[in-house]
């Protein structure tokens, strides 16, 4: 985990998992790096808003795999759905749910779908694609720390891979032109909040 900056009640934050997906952010905002994964991401954010000042909104930026054909560039998400918890087991054996999805954008974009695995094998891809558009391993419990903390929460992602055979490769090769795409959303979208 790494905060590069100020966090202050006025001002966004923005949080990210790792260095490469940051490389071209030329903002005055503060950049939480979480590290890749959900126990990552959760823990980082939770520590950093436990701690305060809270920001204003926190924006998870990121890379995300597309796990229907066609799905490229920059989404904003409207629901994230956890694809690794067996959520209706769960509330088989206790009656309570966990995981439900989260609905964050009220203007419907698209489902994302986090887990701990980064999705390389198109047996994965399909079962996926038939819940969300897009896969990540950091969305969902960012969104669920930033709304157990009460701090409004925006999850965008750029298509790195096609989440299937190669992706690691097509990250690895993508990854700067992601991190520029989301670095021009930012600009365009939170310039004037810094």
């Amino acid at each position: 985990m790494e905060l590069v900056g100020k966090i202050t009640a006025d001002r966004p934050l923005l949080v990210l998992a790792v260095r490469e997906e940051a490389q071209f952010l030329d903002m005055d905002l503060p950049v939480l790096l979480t590290g890749m994964g959900k126990v990552n991401a959760a823990v980082a954010l939770a520590a950093v808003l436990a701690h305060g000042p809270r920001p204003s909104h926190v924006v998870n930026l990121g890379t995300a795999g597309a796990l229907r054909p066609g799905w490229t560039g920059t989404h904003v998400i409207g629901t994230v759905i956890q694809h690794d918890l067996d959520t209706d087991l769960l509330r088989t054996l206790t009656g309570e749910t966990y995981g439900a999805a989260l609905t964050l954008n009220a203007d419907d974009g698209p489902v994302l779908a986090t887990g701990d695995t980064f999705i390389t094998d198109e047996a994965a891809r399909e079962r996926l694609a038939a819940h969300a558009h897009l896969v990540d391993m950091e969305g969902y419990a960012l969104a669920t720390a930033a709304a157990q903390a009460g701090v409004p929460f925006r999850i965008v992602k750029h298509v790195s891979d096609d989440a299937g055979e190669g992706a690691a490769r097509s990250w690895r090769e993508s990854v700067a032109d992601c991190a520029q795409a989301l670095a021009d959303w930012a600009g365009r979208h939170l310039a004037h909040q810094s």
